[in-house]
Order: structure tokens, then sequence, then C-alpha cells
């Protein structure tokens, strides 16, 4: 959900209103991170560390995520001419993977006493 988030933006920012590309992508990662906490928070981790700690913990990871994201895509896109979507799908894998492992392991570690989910 958080990709699509992402992904719409990005879209909707460089393809509607002709914006540059990494500031588009840095737009769309806000939009995702938003909709990434609440379900990462409740889904994903099943967490019930207090919002005051999980929320700097996770914007934390995020601020690490969002200059990683620009990096990548300065470089991806800007630098090397790598078609802008093809560019933020290399960018998404990459950064997930490091905010996935991040946020397991400390943003949400260690209070996850929340049950899962009824089907």
């Amino acid at each position: 959900m958080s990709a699509l988030a992402h992904y719409g933006v990005l879209v909707a920012l460089v393809e509607g209103a002709g914006a540059p590309v990494v500031a588009a992508t840095l737009a769309g990662y806000v939009a995702g991170g938003v909709v990434s906490y609440a379900l990462n928070r409740r889904y994903a981790f099943r967490s019930n560390r207090p919002h005051g700690e999980a929320t700097w913990r996770f914007a934390l990871v995020a601020a690490v995520g969002f200059v990683l994201t620009g990096l990548a895509m300065g470089l991806l896109h800007a630098r090397w001419a790598i078609p802008y979507l093809l560019a933020q799908i290399i960018t998404t894998g990459c950064v997930m993977l490091w905010s996935f492992a991040a946020n397991r392991w400390w943003t949400f570690q260690g209070h996850r006493e929340i049950p899962p989910a009824p089907l």
C-alpha cells in the first residue's frame, strides 16, 4: 500500500505536473511513509510499542531511507539516465530492505503483543 502511494504521487507529479524526478520521488516517499507507519505497526510487526517511542524511531529510519532514495534516484536517473520508473523500482528494492530490517529490529522490536488481525 505504501508503494502504491509512493508511485502514485511520483507518476502524478512527473507526468501530470512536470516535476523533476528526484523531487517527485521524495514527495512520493513521504506519502508512502505516512501509509507505511500505520500498516507496519499494526500488521507487519504487530507492535504495541507506545506511539511516543515508535514514531520518532520510525521517523529516523524513514529519514535515512529518504536520503538513500534521493541519492539512488539522483545517481540512477539523473546521472546514469535510467528511465525513472525503472530507477524507482531498483531504489525501492534497496530502500525497502533497509527500512524493513531497521523497523523490525529497532523501531518495533520488543513490543509485539498485539494479537494477529482476524481473517
